[in-house]
């Protein structure tokens, strides 16, 4: 169980709890022009602080009928006083202030998870960030069950700011991002880590890195999207995440070295077959 649902069972056992009390206390105590009703707010309030304006308004009508029942009750008090308009009044008021209060609650409740998606998300694509990646990362590697950790870089992101300028670059690194939702399995992890660098975590084997590496790749070319990827294996490639990033950064540096190269040989056969007779 959550601190959040924690609390608000404990706000709701309080609530009723204060709802018995004062019930007691009217009983007890009451005499005409006391008021001793007016704490029944508090339990109201209480209610819908926990369960927002649907439960500040019930807490509202528990509220009106234990004022009524105190009254007929009580022996100090003319049960005539039951059918005068106080009490409507009474109803009215307890429900009003269990739905305003209710409905703070539920304002309050939303900003505050705006703030935690705002705190979790990386502004520009919407993915995890890098503090609760490595969050993330942490608790899979203390758990102890093999995974995959996966770094991809973006290979044309400084061509693209410097040809179309960065607002195109910041849509080509969304357009990346949605991309890669859509290819990751259900389970997995997807964050961004630098500027055009994401991470993936994944429950594959290790004999599946290779393939998953080419799958994504495919996915994205389709979509006009070059990647590179290194990935390291828990707990082939070591036990924490710093050693995991590390061989996953090395692996991404040699792929994108190998590419390199490969781009170079290209470039000079081309030459080669375009200057036949040349030595």
């Amino acid at each position: 169980m959550s601190a959040a649902s924690r609390h608000r069972r404990l706000l709701i056992v309080t609530g009723f709890g204060s709802y018995a009390l004062v019930f007691m206390s009217f009983v007890v105590f009451e005499v005409p022009g006391l008021g001793l009703g007016h704490f029944f707010y508090i339990p109201v309030a209480l209610l819908a602080l926990a369960g927002g304006t649907r439960l500040g308004l019930l807490g509202g009508g528990i509220a009106a009928a234990l004022y009524t029942l105190a009254i007929i009750v009580t022996p100090r008090l003319p049960t005539r006083d039951v059918l005068t308009a106080s009490t409507a009044i009474r109803f009215v008021t307890y429900s009003s202030c269990g739905v305003l209060v209710g409905w703070f609650a539920n304002e309050h409740r939303r900003h505050l998870e705006q703030l935690r998606e705002l705190a979790e998300r990386d502004f520009l694509t919407g993915i995890l960030n890098t503090r609760m990646f490595d969050e993330a990362l942490a608790l899979r590697c203390s758990a102890g069950r093999p995974f995959l950790l996966l770094l991809g870089d973006m290979d044309n992101l400084k061509q693209v700011n410097d040809t179309h300028g960065h607002t195109a670059g910041n849509g080509e690194l969304r357009r990346l991002a949605d991309t890669l939702s859509q290819a990751v399995e259900p389970g997995d992890e997807l964050a961004r880590v630098g500027g055009d660098e994401f991470a993936i975590l994944t429950g594959a084997s290790v004999a599946e890195a290779g393939g998953l590496c080419a799958r994504l790749r495919a996915e994205l070319a389709a979509e006009d999207i070059r990647m590179t990827f290194g990935w390291a294996a828990l707990p082939e490639d070591g036990m924490g995440p710093l050693e995991l990033f590390r061989k996953a950064d090395d692996r991404l540096y040699a792929a994108k070295l190998i590419q390199r190269n490969h781009h170079v040989v290209e470039q000079l056969t081309r030459a080669s077959v375009a200057t036949p007779g040349s030595n």
